[in-house]
């Protein structure tokens, strides 16, 4: 087989499935590993696939630090949409946590509060989409802004959430790789987080369907550590499985 039917017969494989080991490949196309190295290596120069650990994977993994005027204009319905099942899970009285990101700006927005809603927040946006209804009593952690994300992190934040309670936790991740766990970006955002959750009594993870198969730098938890995913449609039939076997709430926004 010439190396230009290769390279396509292994990118048709990797739209497919995702991801493909090495040796799955060589007994597939009936070349060498090394053969099957090769044209990895020189698809991956290409930007058409990622290598990692004696596989390729379809896309790059990993996520970069990008600015949230930046995100906002990343899947906007899918985020709306995932925002609007978010706020149907919010009870009478309620007290919860809302962490960053742009998926949870969306939740913000379609938040009507049922009598009195307590929100402890690190965004900055989240504070001020909600703070346009009287309904909403509003606490904005302290501590360092992250110009990127209009978010706070640091020790500040961590001390207040220590001796506080919270039904709910509603946080956005950069990347969620079944293998690793789910991510963000920043290391001190990811230590927030873990705090939050450690102060929730169940941990609701709000992902659009492009950060399935993602890592960022930063962890924040084991996949076994969420209670509920919602995301939008466009979630493969794979990921589905991942997550229901896993015994994982799930939500598809429509």
């Amino acid at each position: 087989m010439i190396k230009k039917k290769r390279h396509n017969s292994i990118m048709e494989v990797l739209i497919k499935q995702g991801s493909v080991s090495v040796n799955e490949l060589a007994e597939q196309l009936n070349v060498s590993t090394v053969t099957i190295r090769k044209d990895l290596n020189e698809l991956e120069q290409a930007n058409r696939l990622y290598r990692s650990h004696g596989k390729a994977i379809h896309l790059n993994p990993f996520t970069i630090n990008r600015s949230v005027n930046e995100k906002e204009k990343l899947s906007p319905e899918q985020k709306d949409a995932i925002g609007r099942e978010a706020a149907k899970l919010i009870d009478r009285d309620d007290s919860i946590i809302i962490a960053s990101g742009t998926t949870v700006h969306a939740l913000a927005r379609n938040i009507k509060p049922i009598h009195r809603l307590t929100v402890v927040t690190a965004s900055l946006q989240v504070s001020v989409i909600l703070s346009q209804d009287e309904g909403n009593d509003i606490i904005q952690l302290g501590g360092n802004v992250r110009h990127s994300s209009l978010s706070v992190v640091g020790q500040y934040s961590k001390t207040l959430l220590e001796n506080c309670s919270f039904s709910k936790l509603f946080i956005g991740v950069d990347g969620i790789d079944f293998n690793y766990g789910f991510t963000t970006t920043d290391m001190r955002e990811a230590e927030l987080n873990q705090q939050m959750m450690r102060a929730s009594q169940k941990v609701i993870v709000l992902a659009d369907s492009s950060k399935f198969g993602k890592r960022g730098f930063a962890k924040i938890g084991d996949i076994e550590d969420i209670d509920m995913i919602i995301t939008d449609s466009g979630v493969s039939p794979d990921v589905i499985n991942q997550i229901t076997d896993r015994g994982i709430n799930l939500i598809i926004a429509k």
